[in-house]
């Protein structure tokens, strides 16, 4: 992927070197503790100016590598990829694109969505329209995934962007709508709809980063071995020798190619309905 030297997005949040203490950001034990220095006759205000001051030492503290930094400017350019194409497209279906910000962060990080570990890998927050990434799991990707390569990695990124596509969309609002409603194993099936219409999304973007003269030679197979990689049924197999279909949450290997590569041969943002169609 041909990225260096073009423009960064200016929507990237470092949190890099935090940290993420589930006390940190606030939630409800930041909330009992200032009660109680409240109740004591303490100044909470002072409790919250140490919680930002520690939070500031451990950034300012924090020395990524080269290596790292290099990942950092390449994610924040594939983000502002993904604002010129999905800007335009919302554009011309006469919406309006809301861009997410992308949190950069080490080990763990609070979102509105609650507390994770690096472990989660990247995900996206509706709660407060967030990409966020632990800068590792590209290492994981090529290693452990045996998914190399730069645009392996612009997958990942363009996929949690589909996710706050869907969220500008409705589909979010639509699908945790039946949260509680239906079974786990029924649950499960609309999870893996709503993830394989996030990977049509990264394809239809990777449609016209194409168009740009982005791409490089092998790109798209990168692309495609990256979707594949992170199969239901290939990580279930790899973790515990056995696949749990009812168990599925974001498709098959082959399923999540096949969007992607949809998305990438359409580029029609409306074309990727995975809830109505018969064969995944």
């Amino acid at each position: 992927m041909r990225w260096q030297d073009r423009k960064e997005s200016s929507n990237v949040e470092d949190r890099r070197g935090m940290s993420g203490k589930r006390i940190v950001g606030g939630g409800i034990g930041a909330l009992v503790i200032m009660l109680v220095i409240y109740f004591l006759g303490g100044d909470p205000g002072q409790f919250l100016n140490m919680q930002q001051n520690e939070t500031t030492e451990n950034t300012a503290d924090y020395k990524p590598s080269k290596e790292e930094q290099e990942l950092a400017r390449f994610t924040s350019v594939v983000l502002a990829e993904t604002e010129t194409v999905w800007g335009d497209l919302f554009r011309k279906s006469g919406r309006t694109y809301e861009e997410p910000k992308l949190v950069l962060y080490t080990n763990s990080v609070n979102s509105a969505c609650g507390y994770s570990g690096a472990s989660t890998g990247p995900f996206y927050c509706p709660g407060d329209r967030k990409v966020y990434i632990d800068l590792s799991f590209f290492s994981e990707l090529r290693d452990k995934f045996e998914a190399p390569g730069d645009f392996a990695m612009a997958y990942v990124i363009a996929h949690e962007v589909g996710h706050h596509v869907q969220t500008l969309l409705g589909t979010n609002d639509k699908i945790n709508s039946l949260r509680g409603r239906l079974d786990k194993k029924e649950f499960n099936k609309y999870l893996v709809r709503m993830e394989l219409q996030a990977d049509y999304f990264a394809g239809v973007w990777a449609h016209y980063v194409e168009r740009m003269n982005i791409l490089e030679k092998g790109d798209l197979e990168e692309a495609l071995n990256a979707a594949s990689s992170v199969g239901d049924d290939r990580i279930q197999k790899n973790a515990q020798g056995y696949v749990v279909p009812d168990a599925f949450t974001h498709g098959t290997s082959e399923q999540r190619r096949n969007w992607f590569y949809k998305g990438f041969k359409s580029g029609d943002m409306n074309g990727g309905d995975t809830f109505n169609s018969r064969n995944l």
